[in-house]
C-alpha cells in the first residue's frame, strides 16, 4: 500500500488514501486471478504506529471484507515519520528502536487477530551514505549494533526483520556494503534481506558505490548474458540472506519526490525501457543455484512507489502489476 504514500506530499502530490488503495487491488482482475493481500506502511493516513487494538481491528475487518490478508509492514524508522537514524547518537537509536517496537507490536496483533499469516516487518538503516561516508566502518558499526538490538525486539514479538537495501541508505547502499551489514548483525533466523529488482538492479550498476558496480562501465543493455552475469553475482551473495522480495522494474535511471530520496526509478511493468526480463530476473532471488525454489518467503509483493497518482488510479495499472506477479508466480511459485 506504500505506493499511495511515499513520495507524496506538500512538495510533491497528496497521498492516496488506504481505502481507496484497498479498492483498486480489489478490482484488478486477470482471468478469474486476483490479488491475495496487501502490505502495509504504518504510517499515517494510512495505519497510524500508535494505533491500538480496536483501531487495528477495524483496519482487520477492513482489509478481510475485500477477501484480503495482511503480508509484511514498514516500520517508520525515519526522522520525519518519528524514527532516527540507526548510525546515530543515542536518542536517535532510542527513537529508531521505539519505532521498531510499535511495529512488531502491530505486526504481533494483525496475527492475533488472523489476518496475517505471514511476511516480515521492513527496516532500513534511516541515514544517508553521504552521512555514513564521514565513518564508513564506525557508522556501519553502529548501525549493526543497532540492528541487533531491534532483533531482541522482533524476537520478543515472534517477528523477523528485513532489511532493505537502496542506494538511498547508508551502510546498505551497495551490494556489498550490504553483505557486509547483515553478516556483522550476523542474526540470519531473526533479521534478512528484502530484495527489491528495481532497487537492486542498480546495485550491479554501480549507483552511489562506483566501487561496488558488476556491469561494466559502457554497459550495452542489449548485452542480456553480461547483465545475467552480473544479476547471478549479486544474488549468489544476497539470495541466502533474502527472506522477503519485491517484483519490481527499472529503467536503469534513479528518482526521488516528496521527502523520499534518490532511489531506483520503479518503472510499470510494459514500460518499454525496463531493463529487466521480469520473470527471468526475479528467478535468480527466488531460485537457488541449483534451480530449485527456495521457500524463503510466502508472498511476493510488487512495489511500486514513486508512480504518480493518476498512473496509480489507473485499473490498467493494477491489471498489468497482476499480470506480472501472476506470471513470476506461475514459473517460480511451490504450490
Amino acid at each position: 500500500m506504500w505506493p499511495g504514500l511515499v513520495g507524496k506530499g506538500p512538495d510533491s502530490e497528496p497521498p492516496i488514501d488506504l481505502d481507496t488503495m484497498l479498492d483498486l487491488t480489489a478490482a484488478a482482475n486477470v482471468d478469474g486471478a486476483r490479488f491475495d493481500g496487501v502490505d502495509l506502511f504504518l504510517f499515517d493516513p494510512h495505519v497510524g504506529i500508535d494505533s491500538d487494538r480496536e483501531t487495528l481491528k477495524r483496519l482487520a475487518d477492513r482489509i478481510s471484507a475485500r477477501g484480503f490478508v495482511v503480508g509484511s509492514l514498514v516500520a517508520p524508522v525515519w526522522p520525519p515519520t518519528g524514527g532516527g537514524s540507526a548510525m546515530g547518537g543515542d536518542e536517535d537509536r532510542k527513537r529508531f528502536l521505539t519505532q521498531v517496537r510499535k511495529a512488531c507490536a502491530i505486526a504481533k496483533t494483525l496475527r492475533e487477530l488472523g489476518i496475517r499469516r505471514y511476511g516480515v516487518v521492513r527496516i532500513d538503516s534511516a541515514a544517508s551514505p553521504a552521512d555514513w561516508a564521514n565513518d564508513p566502518a564506525g557508522n556501519t558499526k553502529r548501525i549493526a549494533e543497532t540492528f541487533r538490538e531491534a532483533g531482541v525486539i522482533a524476537d520478543d514479538h515472534g517477528e523477523r526483520l528485513a532489511a532493505e537495501g537502496e542506494i538511498c541508505w547508508g551502510g546498505m547502499h551497495s551490494w556489498k556494503r550490504m553483505l557486509e551489514l547483515l553478516e556483522m548483525v550476523d542474526r540470519p533466523g531473526t533479521i534478512g534481506f528484502q530484495a527489491d529488482m528495481a532497487h537492486t538492479l542498480l546495485f550491479t550498476m554501480g549507483c552511489n558505490a562506483p566501487e561496488d558496480r558488476i556491469l561494466p562501465e559502457g554497459y550495452d543493455w542489449s548485452d542480456r548474458g553480461t547483465l545475467d552475469r552480473a544479476i547471478k553475482t549479486m544474488t549468489d551473495a544476497l539470495r541466502p540472506w533474502t527472506i522477503d522480495f519485491h517484483v519490481a522494474q527499472n529503467d536503469a535511471t534513479t528518482k526521488g519526490s516528496g521527502s523520499h530520496d534518490k532511489t531506483g526509478r520503479h518503472c510499470l511493468p510494459k514500460d518499454p525501457g525496463g531493463k529487466m526480463d521480469i520473470v527471468r530476473v526475479a528467478g535468480a532471488w527466488m531460485r537457488d543455484e541449483a534451480g530449485r525454489p527456495t521457500r524463503a518467503f510466502e508472498h511476493i509483493c510488487w512495489d511500486g512507489c514513486m508512480f504518480p497518482n493518476a498512473t496509480m488510479m489507473n485499473p490498467q495499472t493494477w491489471n498489468d502489476v497482476l499480470a506480472a506477479m501472476i506470471a513470476v508466480r506461475n514459473a517460480h511459485g511451490t504450490d
